[in-house]
């Protein structure tokens, strides 16, 4: 990107948070409602936990490897360079265009009913060209402008959630929010904290701006920490104020505007509103801030090989090509899926990746700290997840399961074809701070 100044810890934090409340609260919370039900709580801790189980790793990477290309850098060091590394870099990139389609998807479903215009696929859809276009262009402007942008939406959606948490606590049913102590309430609440993984993945996009962060060996761990702590007890509060003010049935019912129609109950229309406009911000701070990342892992990646080089170049106000190629095919993406499969596929992916980042911290912890009995019982549980993921989408989402057959399929086959005919490598990137010999 351009050498702008760089940005600071609670810049950093702010990124990551801005993604994580846009990815759930917002988009997908009517669907862990219909799955959880009041359980749902619960879940959000649970997926927080798992968070934190993946943050351990990227922690301890994270302050030792410096590079934009956060965990694809982290496993072409405890991995090599493979075929399977130069599809996960490509994987990678693409769970950034991937996840912007989710973040548009939500903001129309709040912008359409809130400017009392028809949910067409006409009026969504322009909706969604013109969202991403502005922030395409804001995130031309560098890291510092993407971080202060960050970070002042960032505080409006927290106060407009603070608001929501305190006078729904005020008018709290507290038999609404008795958690279901059923096997079939754990299944539920289980099968959503593996759905929710999804709502804390904006952590890792503070590795992706490393290389743009003041001290990242010392505010890197640190944003990551502060940030899923952050948004840990938010997911809670929330979901606390809005299933103890509205019946479950009313929340799937609601669907894509559920907090919104929450609100209602104790702050009538205005609430609705309110709800709604926090709903515009959190969603767009999410695409600013993973069209941050996004162009920052593609203009990473390519510069060490991993990506072809066209995704290297500086065309309008110096920003890489990365960007706008993200972008365009994030509409892409935007226009041609739903929301739940989009939602089901990004999960899938991120999962995978997380998987591979555990492994290679495995094979570098002598290096890099970390225990490495703690770091294999996490890849089990990891493994758990993914399993859980899959066999949801079989279930549920027949339309994601094959859709993350074919990505995966599909980046394999790229980059073998790729690197025969292009006859690449991977080349490390980044820098790292002190370190022993003993890295691969």
């Amino acid at each position: 990107m351009q050498n702008t100044p760089k940005i600071g810890l609670w810049e950093a934090v702010s990124i990551a948070v801005g993604t994580m409340i846009g990815a759930s609260i917002f988009s997908i919370f009517g669907l862990g409602a219909q799955i959880a039900g009041t359980n749902l709580p619960e879940a959000f801790v649970i997926s927080g936990v798992l968070a934190l189980i993946v943050a351990y790793s990227y922690a301890k990477l994270g302050g030792k490897i410096i590079s934009n290309a956060g965990p694809i850098e982290y496993i072409l060091r405890g991995m090599g360079d493979n075929v399977i590394t130069g599809a996960l870099a490509i994987l990678l990139w693409l769970s950034y265009v991937v996840s912007i389609a989710l973040f548009a998807k939500g903001f129309t479903g709040y912008f359409l009913p809130l400017v009392h215009l028809n949910v067409t696929p006409l009026a969504a859809g322009l909706t969604e060209v013109a969202l991403i276009a502005v922030f395409t262009a804001l995130n031309s402007f560098g890291s510092k402008a993407v971080g202060k942008a960050e970070f002042y939406i960032v505080i409006v959606k927290l106060l407009i959630l603070g608001i929501f948490i305190v006078l729904g606590f005020l008018t709290l049913n507290v038999g609404n929010i008795q958690p279901t102590l059923s096997a079939a309430g754990a299944s539920g609440t289980l099968l959503a904290a593996v759905i929710f993984f999804l709502s804390y993945m904006g952590f890792g996009l503070v590795t992706n701006a490393s290389e743009n962060i003041i001290n990242p060996t010392r505010n890197v761990p640190r944003a990551m920490f502060i940030s899923i702590a952050i948004v840990m007890v938010v997911y809670v509060a929330v979901s606390l104020a809005a299933i103890g003010n509205l019946s479950i049935p009313a929340i799937i019912k609601a669907e894509d505007n559920a907090l919104a129609e929450a609100a209602k109950p104790f702050l009538g229309n205005a609430g609705f509103i309110l709800i709604s406009v926090g709903a515009l911000f959190s969603v767009s701070s999410a695409i600013n801030a993973t069209l941050f990342g996004g162009a920052n892992v593609a203009y990473s990646l390519a510069k060490d090989g991993q990506l072809p080089i066209f995704f290297e170049r500086k065309t309008w106000r110096q920003s890489p090509e990365g960007l706008y190629i993200t972008a365009i095919l994030s509409l892409v993406f935007v226009l041609a899926l739903n929301l739940a499969s989009i939602a089901a596929i990004i999960s899938s992916i991120f999962t995978i990746i997380y998987i591979f980042v555990l492994i290679s911290h495995y094979r570098l912890a002598g290096s890099v700290g970390g225990s490495r009995r703690l770091i294999f019982l996490n890849i089990i549980v990891l493994g758990a997840v993914l399993a859980g993921l899959i066999y949801y989408q079989w279930q549920n989402q027949r339309t994601a399961f094959y859709g993350t057959i074919a990505v995966l399929g599909g980046v394999i086959v790229m980059e073998s074809l790729y690197r025969r005919l292009a006859r690449r490598r991977l080349r490390r990137g980044g820098s790292t701070g002190p370190m022993p010999p003993d890295i691969p």
